[in-house]
Formats: structure tokens, sequence, C-alpha cells
């Protein structure tokens, strides 16, 4: 599932590919995609405009135009791909953009399960990050734990709520808490200052080296990099990881290096 280094890679890919480009023509190949607008209001807006700064706020991009805004959200298998308007299209390219000097951005997803929405000013994007907690990579060390001393949860699964931190999923929560050495279920309240400044320290460590590699890198000296193993082990001490499901999400963990803190 695409993270804040994913969709910072997008923004990248969208920066290199479309800024500046003039908008020719807007191909919606399934509506399934588009979130309150359909194909002719889509291209009536972007046709003729040309993109510019692009941004990121948590898991969303913000592709601007000067005048609408058009906001990407990739879900689980949601990507931005930068080719030539005469490549083949692949099965699940669902809306191209062909812009000048024969380029074409698309936007690529197998299970649709988010998409695209049009905002036509600043108050419509507003609305749509209105719910939306602090962006993981600008919120500071007193916002953090701030934010984890007020919830009730369980760690991980009040790092994945976006609405307390924005732009971290899965993957990051699990090797942020590992590197902090605190187990996932543990309770965000019951936390101390110092596990949630080891917490914060962590996170900041883990996006600085994830975020130039636009994804949550499977290193071999990281927790993802084991995760998928048929045994899977800890990088850092050996002990076979432990599974579970919290709040429907799978979760690894090193019960050496991950102690239980009650």
């Amino acid at each position: 599932m695409p993270e804040l280094p994913d969709v910072e890679g997008f923004r990248k890919v969208l920066e290199s590919c479309a800024k500046g480009r003039v908008i020719q023509r807007v191909d919606v190949r399934d509506t399934g995609v588009l979130h309150g607008a359909d194909a002719r209001r889509l291209r009536d807006a972007l046709e003729g405009r040309r993109f510019t700064e692009p941004e990121r706020r948590g898991k969303w991009l913000l592709a601007r135009t000067g005048g609408p805004t058009l906001m990407l959200h990739f879900g689980m298998t949601g990507r931005l791909v930068c080719g030539r308007a005469e490549d083949a299209v692949e099965a699940h390219d669902r809306v191209l953009f062909t812009l000048g000097r024969g380029r074409q951005l698309r936007y690529r997803d197998q299970r649709k399960l988010q998409g695209l929405w049009l905002a036509h000013d600043d108050s419509d994007v507003d609305r749509l990050l209105e719910h939306q907690g602090p962006d993981a990579l600008e919120v500071d060390g007193a916002a953090f734990e701030y934010a984890l001393g007020s919830r009730r949860g369980h760690v991980k699964t009040v790092l994945t709520d976006q609405s307390v931190i924005a732009g971290l999923g899965n993957l990051l929560a699990d090797e942020i808490l590992w590197r902090a050495g605190l187990r996932p279920d543990r309770r965000a309240g019951d936390l101390t200052p110092d596990d949630r400044r080891r917490l914060y320290t962590q996170m900041r460590r883990t996006l600085r080296s994830a975020v130039p590699a636009g994804r949550v890198p499977p290193r071999d000296s990281w927790l993802t990099g084991h995760r998928d193993e048929p045994v899977p082990t800890c990088p850092r001490c050996g002990t076979h990881l432990r599974r579970t499901c919290l709040a429907g999400r799978g979760t690894v963990w090193c019960p050496q290096c991950q102690p239980d803190g009650s």
C-alpha cells in the first residue's frame, strides 16, 4: 500500500513529467476512480491548463494548475506513471493526461480503492483534508507526543490513524515501532514521555531514509526486509518474528527487541 515515501515519489514523478506542461487531453478510461466529478467535468476543468508545483499532504497528492486542483489518493495499488502518448495502454491505466511535447501522465490502479478528486478552489482542498492530522514528515515533537498521549488505542492503530498523524501506513508503523523497541499492542496512552520521544525520533529517522527511496525499502537491516520471509527473523537479534492482526492490519514485531511494557 502506498505510504508517505511512495506518495512523495509520485510527487516527484508528477513534477518531472508534468510541471509547466499544458494538459492537452484528459482521457478517462474508467470512471470508477473519479469522485465528485464525471469525465466531462474533469476534462472541462483541466484541459488547456498547466500543471504547476505539486504538493503532498500525508498520503494525498495535490496536482495544482493555478485554478482547480486534482487530488489523488492511491489506496492500495494506485501509482503515477510517466511515459509517451504513443506507449501501449495497460489494463489498469484508468486516467491518461496527454501533455505538451508528447508526454503522458497515467493514473494506474488495479483495485480502485481510492482515486481522483477535483477541488475547484482551496476551500474544496481544505474540506477534503479537514479530518487529516499533521503530516508525519512535518509534525514537531511536542505535537506528536500530545497526539499519542491523548489516545487510548493500541499504539500501532494510533500511528496509522490518518486523523492523528498523516502519512504512516502498515509497513512504516511496524518499522518505526521495531526501531523504537515498542510492541505494537501497547496502549498509546500508557507510553511514557521517554517512549514517545523515542518513537518520534525513530519516525523521523525512518522517514529520512525511506523518502529518498520512494518506498519503505526492504533493506536487510530493516524489519521490512525480513517480514515476508517464510520464517521471518529479526535482523537485529535473530529471534523469530511474531505476527498478529491489529485493526485489520497484519502486524509484525520481535518479542525480544519489543518486550511487553505492561
